[in-house]
């Protein structure tokens, strides 16, 4: 099968979207590398699996969740090509030997952990145990979602950093995903409403995570800090605090606001919607002057 039918689909239809205010006001970029949904008809032939099915990687409405950060003066890039197509938040040659039946490029990263589980740039698995394909991608099929929709997508974020640093001395990138209710076999304990992923304190100033664990407690949601989710490739990848660049990653509990079988809302989505307008509100009035850049203070290790 053909992946120009795949790449097509975004030829007529964006593959991302960025939404703006008239003027940028505050130091703060905000992106949902998961809410696309967007399903190539092509790609339910190839996978064979339901709609329903293949939306259970998806972060399903976090961009409506968050469309109020536009209002206060922040931009939001917004995936509309679906996780389970092309997973942005991986390394740009995360490849899984199980799924491609050639043989991978040299330096392609074929035994991350994250490969190993089925979730890798093109993923393998939509979850635990139900394979996205009866037809799998060919490796050149595979490539071209990356070169054409990947690097694409991560040049505009990396733009969205430089201007904003540019403009403000500094940048705070806030990735913002949702989480099913329930973990695997392994997680005994119940999810909570929001984890806050700063991979352990390294990927921002500890103040911003903070704001933010705080915030949605005042508010009433259970909180815990990176557990069971530190932050993706995008939160470590662009996470450069002493440089100016700060990420942190915000997950959602799906359960508070949608029905995780029919994938419909809650009534509690509009409260939750409403929610993180406050807590964002508050973010953005942290006082910066601890955000750096600090380079010329503290010269940065060899990466």
């Amino acid at each position: 099968m053909s992946d120009s039918g795949h790449i097509d689909d975004f030829e007529s239809h964006p593959a991302f979207t960025v939404c703006a205010p008239a003027q940028q006001r505050v130091p703060f970029i905000f992106n949902t590398p998961h809410s696309g949904r967007v399903y190539p008809s092509s790609f339910f032939a190839a996978s064979g699996l339901t709609p329903q099915a293949l939306r259970r990687s998806e972060d399903v409405m976090v961009d409506e969740l968050f469309a109020s950060v536009v209002e206060i003066g922040a931009p939001l890039l917004a995936a509309q090509f679906p996780r389970a197509w092309l997973d942005v938040n991986r390394e740009p040659l995360e490849l899984d030997p199980q799924l491609f039946r050639q043989r991978l490029p040299a330096h392609a990263n074929s035994r991350s952990m994250r490969v190993v589980g089925g979730l890798g740039t093109i993923p393998r698995l939509v979850s635990e145990h139900m394979s996205t394909y009866e037809t799998p991608p060919t490796l050149e099929e595979g490539l071209t979602r990356i070169d054409r929709i990947y690097r694409p997508y991560h040049a505009a974020l990396r733009n969205m950093f430089e201007d904003t640093l540019e403009q403000f001395g500094h940048a705070v990138l806030v990735d913002c995903h949702s989480m099913p209710s329930r973990g695997g076999r392994k997680e005994k304990a119940p999810r909570p409403d929001v984890v806050i992923g700063d991979r352990y304190g390294t990927s921002c100033a500890g103040e911003i995570s903070s704001e933010l664990a705080e915030r949605f407690s005042d508010l009433g949601y259970s909180v815990a800090r990176n557990k069971p989710y530190a932050g993706g490739f995008i939160t470590e990848n662009y996470g450069r605090p002493l440089r100016g660049y700060h990420a942190v990653q915000i997950e959602l509990n799906r359960g508070v606001y949608m029905n995780e079988t029919t994938l419909e809302m809650l009534p509690r989505f509009d409260q939750l919607r409403d929610d993180i307008r406050k807590v964002v509100g508050h973010l953005v009035s942290v006082p910066d002057g601890s955000f750096g850049p600090f380079e010329s203070i503290f010269p940065l290790a060899a990466e």
